[in-house]
């Protein structure tokens, strides 16, 4: 066998083992998570993380159901975060509902839309968020890399503040009622499970 024909299977094999990695994870109709996610006070002290500032704002944990994946390797909010979670609970973790809502990502952003509401346009906003996860360290950010649409993950760590030395700031949002830019959770990731 010559140099090309092992070139050709090893990019097949690695676009296979990508795409078989990567694929959405089917879940059957009904709510797969019920709870909405949790926050309290922090309580902790600022700290220095790849060389920015990370002020902790409130604790967070949740567990939702995952309505995309997007990596970002270019830009400065991917020092921190190399990937966002849109992430659904509620009836937004039903795949009866879902089916009827098209999601994508990109620019940080999450986007949604519809033909026809399967449930309030108020509910879908309350109970689906893009959220920016920055890993406290290489293990958290390996299985931050596993995670793939449909799973159920809980993400426990702190709504944050991070700000660079040039004043450079990217903050938190610290509710789930907004929407629109400044509308998404920057998370700290103490721990993350694959449900």
């Amino acid at each position: 066998m010559n140099w090309r024909n092992l070139a050709f299977l090893a990019i097949v094999g690695f676009g296979a083992w990508q795409y078989w990695s990567d694929r959405p994870v089917k879940v059957a109709p009904g709510v797969t998570v019920s709870a909405e996610p949790r926050q309290n006070d922090a309580g902790s002290a600022e700290f220095v993380h790849k060389g920015y500032t990370i002020a902790p704002l409130q604790t967070f944990d949740i567990e939702a159901r995952v309505l995309g994946v997007k990596s970002y390797r270019t830009g400065r909010e991917a020092d921190l975060s190399p990937v966002d979670l849109a992430l659904g609970w509620g009836r937004m973790s039903d795949s009866a509902v879902l089916e009827q809502v098209d999601i994508s990502q990109g620019n940080r952003f999450y986007f949604w839309r519809v033909k026809e509401f399967p449930i309030p346009r108020e509910e879908i906003e309350r109970s689906s968020a893009n959220m920016h996860m920055i890993p406290a360290d290489s293990g958290i950010e390996r299985r931050l890399d596993q995670v793939r649409e449909g799973q159920r993950v809980r993400i426990q760590g702190w709504l944050v503040e991070a700000r660079g030395h040039d004043g450079w700031r990217w903050r938190s949002s610290l509710t789930r009622n907004d929407t629109g830019a400044g509308a998404c959770e920057v998370i700290y990731v103490r721990d993350i499970a694959i449900l």
